[in-house]
């Protein structure tokens, strides 16, 4: 009897030790395959192709009011190269103020192409060229605008300055109009992004329609689309659309949209 329990216990030791082997090894295999696996999923590709959808409850570009305080259905394209930072894309939405001015287009095609990239481990930049396409606007200035942009960041903080190499938007003599912009952006609790936005439109030659603007806001992704809520406002009445609706009026605006 007492040769079968040392048998027995010899038998039933081995098993735990190759158990306890076993388990190491696995063990050790998967702490390996955690880093592989986190650098497979950290791989960008060279060439990356984005599609963006958005309704807006009301269009505002640079505080000002673009559909008449009223809302717009928005879509874009982007291409980027990762390695060099060079990027082209495109971008169009439904509009109301030309027709109010006077003129004859219901929408604003945006191309612009440009290259990003980082300076040193706390700063990035981001330069370019995008052009405003309003097809026959028919506005006796035309609101086609082309404008250069530069724009440095670092961490939430960042600040960009466009400047136009044609007349702004259909203002008449306001060739070389630019517009300074600050920007805050930073998730202040389980991806809720706080946005704070300052800027100033300093239109050349035309200091009464000069003005600055502001905005206040909260982004979420929900993951299937993403939602902001934001207050805006201006310190100008010089923008109105028809029936003397004020558009750089202060007010909310909720967007929710989708980048795939």
């Amino acid at each position: 009897m007492k040769s079968q329990n040392k048998s027995l216990t010899r038998t039933l030791t081995a098993a735990a030790l190759t158990l306890a082997f076993a388990t190491m090894s696995a063990s050790a295999q998967a702490q390996e395959a955690q880093p592989a696996a986190a650098a497979a999923a950290e791989v960008v590709p060279d060439n990356q192709i984005s599609y963006n959808v958005a309704v807006v409850s009301d269009y505002r570009y640079r505080g000002i009011s673009q559909t008449r305080l009223q809302p717009a259905v928005q879509g874009g394209v982007d291409y980027v190269n990762n390695p060099t930072g060079v990027y082209v894309g495109a971008w169009a939405t439904n509009i109301k103020w030309i027709k109010d001015g006077g003129g004859d287009a219901s929408y604003e095609f945006d191309v612009y192409a440009g290259k990003r990239g980082q300076i040193n481990d706390t700063f990035a930049y981001d330069v370019g060229g995008l052009y405003y396409y309003y097809p026959s606007n028919k506005l006796s200035t035309s609101a086609n605008t082309f404008e250069l942009y530069a724009q440095i960041s670092a961490g939430p903080f960042s600040i960009k300055y466009s400047q136009s190499t044609t007349n702004l938007f259909g203002t008449a003599d306001s060739k070389n109009s630019g517009y300074l912009d600050g920007q805050f952006n930073y998730d202040v609790y389980d991806g809720y992004v706080l946005n704070l936005h300052a800027g100033h439109q300093n239109v050349k030659n035309n200091g009464p329609v000069s003005y600055s603007d502001y905005k206040v806001g909260v982004t979420k992704d929900f993951g299937v689309f993403s939602v902001s809520v934001a207050g805006v406002k201006t310190n100008t009445d010089a923008y109105v659309g028809r029936n003397g609706k004020n558009l750089g009026k202060s007010g909310a605006v909720v967007t929710i949209s989708k980048t795939f």
